[in-house]
């Protein structure tokens, strides 16, 4: 096959779907998905019964006939009512799909008068099953775990299996450099705010739901005696996975890096505002060390927020 004709949106030439359809692949960069993290998901009815609710959002659906079908797009304004049928004796596992039934690469549906996009419910799936079968041309919303004898679906039973065809990153870089001696508060095996510069706002984008923060204090003093203490970073009021500083090497003035890191889930109510970025730290009460900054220690808060379905 030689270059397709005519190229797209050119005055007086006849574009195809097809043209379109790979513009929406490239455009997508070949992924397919949900197009933002709240799209699109699949919850029980408002009074739980047989069958799930779809909610708003879009997604691109690659094509699956050959690499040269290209991409769909489909969107859903309000919620749909999907029926999912009761389970018998077993229990049972069915996949909650958006699908794209194109006629020119299956079926016969009449586009001028047939659905094109669909919610469907591929029943009796693996209970690990996490994609369409193969040759479907759609995307997974979620799997329905149903217990046997049922004909309701409840939260619990739904397993989210939406992704974010192309998710959103931010990454920016904080520092401080401390311009003058302080101590963390010794011994008293309580957490106090410290260092004092490491302190930022943050201002978190709309669509972030998680938050990947490394902070790294680098030359850190310790001196006078040994040293035991924990650092956490919190952003706004979460509070992230905590570092030891442990140091038995007695009086000596000695200097260290120390590298606090966490995966942060973004509470709905932080998307779109500020939010502060800040250490606190616990001495231990056996140990009489004293951990300080100075002018000679450099901090860097490294803030990465991601998007992925909520």
């Amino acid at each position: 096959m030689t270059l397709a004709q005519a190229p797209l949106l050119v005055d007086g030439a006849t574009h195809s779907a097809q043209t379109f359809r790979q513009m929406i692949k490239d455009l997508s960069r070949g992924q397919e998905g949900v197009t933002e993290a709240p799209a699109l998901k699949v919850a029980p009815l408002p009074v739980p019964g047989a069958g799930v609710q779809v909610g708003d959002g879009s997604a691109v659906v690659r094509g699956k006939a050959n690499m040269w079908q290209g991409s769909y797009t489909a969107y859903n304004i309000g919620a749909t009512t999907v029926p999912v049928a009761p389970t018998g004796a077993t229990p049972r596992s069915d996949l909650v799909v958006l699908r794209v039934t194109d006629p020119e690469y299956e079926g016969a549906l009449d586009p001028a008068a047939d659905a094109i996009n669909t919610f469907e419910v591929i029943p009796n799936v693996a209970k690990t099953a996490t994609a369409v079968p193969p040759g479907v041309t759609g995307i997974p919303l979620a799997r329905l775990d149903l217990p046997a004898n049922t004909g309701t679906v409840t939260a619990a039973m739904i397993q989210d299996l939406r992704k974010v065809a192309n998710p959103r990153r931010e990454r920016t870089l904080y520092s401080a450099y401390p311009s003058q001696r302080s101590k963390a508060w010794q011994d008293d095996g309580q957490y106090h705010t410290w260092p004092t510069e490491a302190r930022w706002m943050i201002p978190v984008p709309e669509w972030a739901t998680k938050a990947i923060i490394v902070v790294t204090l680098a030359g850190l003093r310790l001196d006078f005696a040994d040293v035991y203490g924990v650092m956490h970073l919190i952003l706004g009021d979460v509070v992230g996975q905590g570092t030891v500083i442990d140091d038995d090497q007695g009086k000596a003035i000695r200097r260290t890096t120390a590298v606090v890191a966490d995966t942060l889930t973004v509470p709905a109510e932080y998307r779109g505002t500020n939010r502060s970025l800040f250490l606190r730290t616990r001495m231990d009460t056996e140990d009489k060390g004293d951990l300080s900054v100075d002018e000679g220690t450099s901090i860097v808060a490294d803030v990465e927020f991601t998007e992925g379905p909520v």
